[in-house]
Formats: structure tokens, sequence, C-alpha cells
């Protein structure tokens, strides 16, 4: 126990092995999900585009998502002692379900897409590029970041909860309480926020684990049969994947965008991502950056590539990993405990599933208010900060997309400072990066005046 307490520097961090412990629970309890959501945008992926393929079923793309999750993610808090965990991004397992395919790839050769993307952005990282764009983002767009992936994952809180939906005449609407789903997200919300203000440790998972059994007691939740926990798990998807078709089906130019677009999506969403999770971890420095994040850097590419090679779409680091900060975690002892668990849900997947939705929705709330709380940084009075934090903060969760709320606040604050006549203010690498997200936004148009 001294060893493990000092290896991950528990007394510097002011933690102990019971409350990294809770966290990582925390942690996996709230990203359960993906083990059955990237199965689902996978399969129905491919069918649409006609991609269908044996190698890619639910039971293997869950098996699969689990192993490279809980290795990554161990990984993770072993080198980079950061409480981040790693599972498939969303947003980038649809682009290749759709998008790749839909271009005339295979399953296997999307895959050769994102085994490529990781390995340039493994590339960025070894030679320092990537650390360094993260220390050349201004401070506050960096707060915008946090409070735009706040609002982000409050948003999908409401949307799992049922509460927010699809309006007619309107983009969206409350959906006022008809069905028990509804109801049994709304208890647990009153659940889940009674127990953090009466400061109630595991508050998180206490409400998580209540209201899957309200969930279960009014059938919203179900317990699998007994010979379906026990499964022998099935890893077909393992290096199903081939680089040399990306070149082969699309053109030249093409192959390079499409690559660079989704390389932009990868390393966009992490810096976003392990900014913010840190920053409410209270570890970054006094002007935003996170110590030693070269390590997490690199863990966090490796595992891009290896989501590639396993068949199952780049795993990056989740915001979701602030649920665990929320429970105290500040080690990488509580991604290692939530590594562990994924790793013995490739065994029990189906006793993560029975976790509903509505269960989980309540703790992304909270998560997406503790994150919310960075905005009082922002100096929103300046228009050459307030602006740019706007669009980074309100495109997040209007689009469904991290990248483009970031896109956005960066091309805008290097716009305003040039016309403000502050270009000395501008990082070079904020150039680069702003003409990046310029292509990123106008992939498609580019790629339409390509020649077939």
């Amino acid at each position: 126990m001294d060893a493990i307490a000092s290896y991950f520097k528990f007394r510097e961090r002011g933690t102990d092995f019971g409350t990294e412990a809770r966290a990582g629970l925390t942690t996996f309890m709230v990203m359960a999900y993906i083990l059955f959501v990237n199965g689902d945008i996978l399969t129905s992926g491919f069918a649409a585009t006609g991609q269908a393929d044996s190698h890619w079923d639910l039971a293997t793309i869950a098996a699969g998502t689990a192993l490279v999750a809980g290795v990554m993610t161990i990984a993770m808090g072993v080198i980079g002692n950061y409480p981040f965990a790693l599972a498939a991004g969303l947003g980038i397992n649809a682009i290749v379900a759709f998008s790749l395919t839909g271009r005339g790839l295979s399953p296997a050769g999307a895959m050769g897409v994102i085994v490529l993307e990781g390995l340039l952005v493994t590339l960025a990282v070894v030679v320092g590029l990537r650390e360094a764009i993260m220390n050349a983002v201004p401070l506050s767009l960096k707060r915008a970041i946090g409070v735009g992936i706040g609002l982000f994952i409050l948003f999908i809180g409401f949307a799992n909860g049922g509460l927010v939906t699809a309006g007619s005449g309107t983009l969206v609407t409350i959906s006022f309480p008809t069905e028990p789903a509804q109801w049994v997200f709304l208890a647990g919300l009153l659940i889940t926020i009674v127990l953090y203000v009466m400061r109630i440790k595991a508050a998180l998972v206490i409400s998580i684990l209540l209201t899957t059994i309200i969930a279960l007691l009014v059938g919203v939740a179900k317990i699998p049969a007994s010979d379906q926990l026990f499964a022998t798990p099935k890893f077909d998807t393992l290096g199903q994947f081939d680089i040399g078709q990306v070149f082969s089906v699309l053109p030249l130019v093409t192959a390079l965008l499409v690559i660079f677009a989704i390389m932009l999506t990868d390393f966009f969403d992490t810096m976003g991502t392990v900014t913010a999770v840190a920053s409410e971890a209270g570890l970054t420095r006094d002007d935003g950056s996170v110590p030693n994040v070269g390590p997490v850097l690199l863990v966090d590419s490796v595992a891009a590539a290896v989501g590639g090679l396993a068949g199952v779409s780049s795993n990056t680091t989740y915001i979701e990993s602030a649920a665990g900060v929320a429970e105290g975690g500040r080690t990488g002892f509580a991604s290692v405990v939530t590594g562990v668990l994924f790793l013995l849900a490739i065994f029990l997947s189906p006793i993560a599933g029975i976790i509903p939705g509505v269960a989980t929705a309540p703790a992304l709330i909270l998560v997406g208010y503790l994150m919310f709380t960075q905005v009082k940084g922002i100096d929103i009075g300046d228009v050459d900060e307030g602006i740019p934090a706007l669009l980074t903060m309100i495109l997040m969760p209007l689009t469904y997309d991290i990248t483009v709320g970031i896109g956005a606040g960066f091309i805008a604050w290097v716009v305003i400072k040039l016309f403000r006549g502050r270009v000395d203010a501008i990082h070079p690498l904020m150039w680069v990066v702003s003409i990046g997200f310029l292509v990123f936004f106008l992939q498609n148009w580019i790629i339409a005046l390509l020649p077939k």
C-alpha cells in the first residue's frame, strides 16, 4: 500500500487509496455505456453504407472496446499519473462508421485511416509539437474549452435522461415526463443533487447505484439471464485494419485531407479534455497549462493507433474522467482502477449493461455544472477574449462536436487580435493551428473541387 501511495504521489496531491479507488469506480460507471454504444454506432454505420462485415458484431466490438480501454487506461495511470480514462471516442467512431465507409472504404480500410492518424499524432508528441501547441493556447480559451465541454456533457445528460429532445418547429425542446425512464431520470437527478449538496462521500457512485435500483424496480433496466453473464468473449476485430486501402480507394489529396481532419478532431478533443479535467482537479499551473503533460499525450496518441489496430476505432481521453475527479480522484491510481474494471467487463460486460443511461445522466449533469464554474475565470467583458470564449462554449453543445467549438474559438481569437492591431500577441503556433482549422471547416468544399 505504501509503495502505491509513494509511486502515485498520494500525499503530494492530497488524496488516499480509498478516495482514488472510489474515483476510479465512478469514472468506470459513467463510461461503461461505451461498451455497447460503440458497437451500435459501428455496426449501424457499416450496414447503412453497405459495408457490413462479419468480423464486426455487437459482442466482438464490446469485447475489443473493453480490452483496449482497459489496457490504455491502465497505461495512462501508470505512465501519465493523471486520473484520465480512455475508450473509443464518440464522434470519431461515427466518422469511421459513416463517413469513411461512405467514401468506399471497407471497415478494415476505415480502421487503417485511424491507425495512420494515430501514428501521426504520436509523432507530433515525440517531437514536442502537441505539447507546444497546448502551451501556446491562451488561458481564456483553455478555460472556455472547459466550460464548453461542461455545457456539452450537461446537455448530453439531459438528452440521455429523455428530457431534451428534437422539437417540432424548434431545434430542441423539453419533453415533459410521460415515460417511466424519464421519471427515473428525474428521481436520479434529485438524488444526485441532494447527496452532493449534503457533501456525502461517493455521492455520484451512490446516486448511480440507487437510480439503477429504481430503474430495475420499475422495469426500465433488466438483469440479464445467468447464462449470458459469463459468455466467452470473442476478439474477431483485432488486427482487422488495412492501411494500403486508404490510398488505393481514395485519391491521394482526399486521403491526406481525411486523415488530417480526423487527426485534428483527435488532437483537440484530447487537448480540451485534458486541460479541462486537470483544471477541475486543481492540477494545472496558473497559466492553465498541465504539468508533465508529455506522457499523458503520448499514451493518448498511442491509444488512437491501438484502437485502429484492434478494429474498434480511435481511443481517446474521456471527458467523463471528470466524474472521478469530482469524487476526489487526483492521481493515476484512479485510472488503474478504471482500467482493471474495463478488463473485468470483458467477461462480465452484461453487468455493466445493467446500468441504464438514465442512471448515469444525472452524474453527467452535475459534472457539467462543476466544469461550468470555470467561467468565472474568463474576462467576458474584454471582446478580445469574450467573443472567442463565447463561440467556443456555445458551439460545442449546439453542434454536438467539441472540435467545432475549439476551432471556431481559435479562428475568432486570431482574427480579432489581427484586426485589433495586436498581432504580436498571436503565438506562431496559433496561426498554424487556426489555418489548420480553416482547412478542417472547408474540407468538404475542398474535396468537392478535387477530381474524382
